[in-house]
């Protein structure tokens, strides 16, 4: 959103522009072969009621299923649960037993990631900002324990206190000083999943360096960064999996869901600033 910070995986938004977004939605006119009207599609279009579209800006055509909640498209079934099965499965690797830690575990994709893991069982711990979202963790969603990083002693004496073995995984989507914490507690042949840097985005500069990278060579340990878009191909076999995980009630997604396109920004900053539980979702109407 950066227009100063030049491209990255995508290229910048220019100002007085349509938020980028990825939107689920259907087709209500059309003149392309492929999407006839009524079609269920996902993609990314804006932040707007109506978008117009070439058919190259839409990922998938979608044929929801009846048992299955419509907004699970967006979230396990979705971007959020794609990132989560394979930066879990695909580079985390588990096995049974092993300890994963995950960081905004109560934010869209760590709310799905933990609940994976444990279905993998692994014994799973979940990073957050406050008691309130940690007990919900552990009540809602089975996460085995949690870490309040504002809580006193702090982070590392926590994980100490709590994970004495060291971090088999560590699933980050936060950066900084939390990701630099956690590297300096890891098990020998440690993965690090490296999903995404929420502390880092409202940087203008550089982001916070790193200083633990030496245990990166101690622990024999490997950190590797990924898009959930390099698995494209594998969304089939991910998305029918994750559907009988949802089906047999082992898997849930958490939505934090506001009404109107006019609600969009609020959410928006709700969800960077860590009030909204799991995927934080615009619904156009009421219907929806």
């Amino acid at each position: 959103m950066n227009a100063g910070s030049g491209d990255n995986y995508l290229p910048s938004m220019p100002l007085g522009k349509a938020v980028q977004s990825i939107v689920l939605g259907q087709v209500i006119d059309s003149r392309h072969t492929d999407y006839p009207v009524g079609t269920t599609v996902m993609g990314r279009t804006s932040w707007e009621q109506y978008s117009i579209a070439d058919g190259s800006d839409l990922m998938t055509t979608l044929t929801p299923e009846a048992d299955i909640p419509l907004h699970e498209y967006l979230c396990a079934l979705g971007p959020a649960g794609m990132t989560a099965y394979f930066g879990l499965l695909d580079i985390g690797n588990p096995s049974s037993g092993e300890t994963v830690v995950v960081s905004a575990a109560a934010g869209g994709v760590g709310t799905i990631v933990g609940q994976i893991a444990r279905i993998k069982g692994c014994r799973v711990l979940g990073i957050t900002s406050s008691e309130d979202k940690a007990a919900w963790l552990r009540d809602e969603l089975g996460y085995h324990s949690t870490l309040n990083y504002r809580r006193e002693p702090g982070l590392l004496a926590q994980l100490k206190e709590q994970v004495p073995e060291g971090i088999d995984i560590f699933f980050d989507n936060v950066g900084g000083a939390t990701l630099d914490t956690c590297m300096q507690h890891l098990a020998e042949g440690a993965r690090l999943v490296l999903c995404g840097a929420i502390s880092q985005y409202n940087h203008t500069g550089q982001h916070e360096p790193v200083h633990n990278l030496w245990q990166l060579i101690t622990k024999r340990a490997r950190a590797q960064g990924f898009m959930f878009s390099d698995y494209i191909q594998r969304y089939p076999q991910a998305m029918a999996e994750m559907a009988t995980w949802i089906r047999a009630k082992k898997l849930k997604s958490p939505v934090t869901v506001s009404t109107g396109i006019e609600s969009t920004a609020a959410a928006y900053c709700d969800m960077l600033t860590g009030k909204s539980r799991g995927k934080c979702l615009i619904s156009l109407s009421d219907e929806a």
